[in-house]
């Protein structure tokens, strides 16, 4: 059957506009959870988003196979295989590599879409890209000016409850991932009032942003309005009040402090003057890269495997170790270097700032689309910010947007010819994997309810033991029944297997002790000590708790109470305590 006729890129139907900008917007303002995870619902929406655009899309059908030669989507692709292999000759969880694949393949899809535009395409893809987080951002001033001024009419429906006193987390709970979306709020701000001439709004707009930032208490947030003003420092194209208003911004961070503190002398909470009697850095965030590095120089080759810091880590000997449980490194070239190797994550490195000189080259000359890759550059670099202090972009709502910004910022010779001279692509491509988005985050919604019913079973749930059985059966969430599994079963074989796998995804206290209770019960008491000496390191109150029995006799006596209480005699390597696969 002849494939049929594609319209051509430059008619961008209007309904992948909205949706991109629903996609954008939407996401970060749900604020309906369910427990264990409190974000999964917000990258679910995106995933869908993104998976509708481009399924409305596959009218216009733009190109990919040229798009998949650019350095971007190879950096993409060695990613997306990452993984899997990790599943296939490591020990990741198949739930875990699934997660992972399906963003990841998600954030190239977007990329190759904003690659494949027309110039006019692009333009309007843009602007909806914008118009959307300009919007989020809108939602999300109005979100922390409830949490911070007016708390009580935060219930978590509509509005999140803040956890932080005098700090706004927006519906997000995070203030770090609130403010990395002012910081896209006020990017889209700039390119939007300067596209539309409506200039005399933007200086408003970008004290609201600011003012939330200050709000959030986030330092990385202040190192973004510090990139705000640079911005309006060297980018010369802009119009005289843009560069004044980009530069008026560290002016705005301090009326914000200010008037905070104002409202500070009145008994109330203000979480950023907290932050700053705290310090300016963060120590815990120092030793990890400190120990991550260490990690990375045992295994340089191949790195410990996508996904498994966490388990390598918290389970190899790190005396000086911060007490915090950390799951990422909180620096993206750290997290590839320790799961990748050197090699790997120098591949990926090298190719994803090869891309970046790409699209700032192509955002100099002025005139013509040039507007447009200034503003998805810096887009991208804001996030690209936050992701050597944090993780944003293992969050689909930031990395969708973020891959699709790359896009749109790379020049118009890396999509290939134009439009008139490239011939009808398929569209079949772009409905399978739209299709799938949407189908997938459909099946996600449902599968998660298993997991849900464990942490906050009905009045008429099945017993215990039956909701974990069915929650292990999940295909994408098992790791969450498996931690209730190791925490709530009998010491045992059953409890030692679900704590192997869920220490993949998470490890605390309670993980740790009930692990090394189930190595004991199974006959391993070398690995059950040298499990809790781990649990000693993090000097944490359950694990004290826990130990404090130990108090009642010392040396070889002690073991009579718990042999726990006898520290291991050997070091175990972490890869020894995965078992069998």
């Amino acid at each position: 059957m002849p494939t049929q006729p594609s319209l051509p890129a430059d008619t961008a139907p209007p309904g992948p506009m909205a949706v991109i900008a629903a996609a954008a917007a939407l996401p970060p303002l749900l604020a309906f959870n369910q427990t264990p995870a409190a974000t999964l619902y917000n990258q679910l929406l995106a995933l869908a988003g993104w998976g509708l655009a481009l399924l409305l899309w596959a009218r216009a059908a733009p190109g990919w196979r040229g798009g998949l030669r650019s350095p971007a989507a190879l950096a993409l692709a060695l990613l997306l295989a990452a993984p899997m292999t990790s599943v296939a000759w490591r020990a990741l969880p198949l739930s875990l590599g699934l997660n992972a694949t399906a963003v990841i393949g998600a954030g190239l899809a977007a990329l190759l879409l904003a690659q494949g535009l027309s110039r006019d395409a692009r333009a309007r893809a843009a602007e909806a890209l914008c118009w959307g987080l300009l919007a989020g951002g809108l939602c999300s001033v109005a979100i922390g000016l409830v949490q911070v001024f007016a708390p009580d009419l935060a219930g978590g429906g509509l509005i999140a409850r803040s956890g932080i006193a005098g700090r706004a987390v927006g519906n997000l709970r995070q203030p770090n991932h609130l403010a990395s979306l002012m910081m896209w709020s006020a990017v889209a701000a700039v390119f939007l009032t300067e596209r539309q001439g409506r200039r005399a709004l933007l200086a408003p707009l970008l004290f609201a942003f600011v003012f939330t930032v200050v709000m959030s208490a986030s330092r990385t947030g202040f190192i973004g309005i510090a990139m705000l003003a640079v911005w309006g420092l060297v980018d010369r194209t802009l119009s005289r009040s843009a560069r004044l208003a980009l530069l008026a911004t560290p002016v705005m961070l301090g009326l914000s402090w200010w008037l905070m503190s104002l409202w500070a002398d009145g008994g109330h909470a203000f979480g950023a003057a907290s932050r700053l009697s705290e310090g300016a850095g963060s120590p815990s965030r120092l030793a990890i890269l400190r120990d991550a590095w260490a990690l990375t120089l045992a295994h340089p080759l191949l790195g410990v495997g996508w996904g498994e810091f966490n388990f390598a880590w918290s389970l190899t000997p790190f005396p000086t170790r911060p007490i915090a449980f950390f799951d990422h490194t909180h620096n993206l070239p750290a997290q590839l270097a320790v799961e990748l190797g050197l090699p790997g994550a120098g591949a990926v490195l090298a190719l994803l700032a090869w891309a970046l000189w790409r699209a700032w080259r192509g955002a100099l000359p002025a005139g013509g689309d040039a507007p447009l890759r200034r503003a998805a550059l810096m887009l991208v670099l804001t996030i690209g910010l936050h992701s050597l202090l944090e993780y944003p972009l293992w969050y689909a709502y930031f990395l969708l947007p973020a891959c699709f910004a790359l896009g749109l910022a790379l020049p118009a010779e890396a999509a290939g010819r134009s439009a008139a001279e490239r011939p009808p692509a398929p569209a079949w491509p772009w409905r399978l994997l739209g299709g799938l988005l949407v189908a997938g985050s459909a099946f996600a919604l449902w599968d998660y309810h298993r997991i849900v019913v464990i942490y906050a079973p009905g009045h008429d749930a099945a017993p215990l033991p039956a909701r974990i059985a069915a929650g292990q059966r999940s295909p994408l969430f098992s790791h969450h029944a498996d931690y209730a599994a190791a925490t709530s079963l009998p010491p045992g074989p059953e409890a030692l297997a679900a704590a192997r796998r869920t220490a993949f995804s998470l490890i605390d206290a309670r993980l740790l002790m009930h692990w090394s209770r189930s190595l004991e019960a199974t006959g391993d008491v070398a690995a059950a000590r040298y499990v809790a000496d781990r649990l000693r390191e993090f000097r944490n109150p359950t694990g004290d708790t826990w130990f404090a029995s130990c108090a009642v006799a010392e040396g070889a006596a002690s073991a009579a109470v718990m042999p726990q209480c006898v520290p291991a005699s050997e070091v175990i390597d972490w890869r020894a305590l995965r078992g069998a696969r």
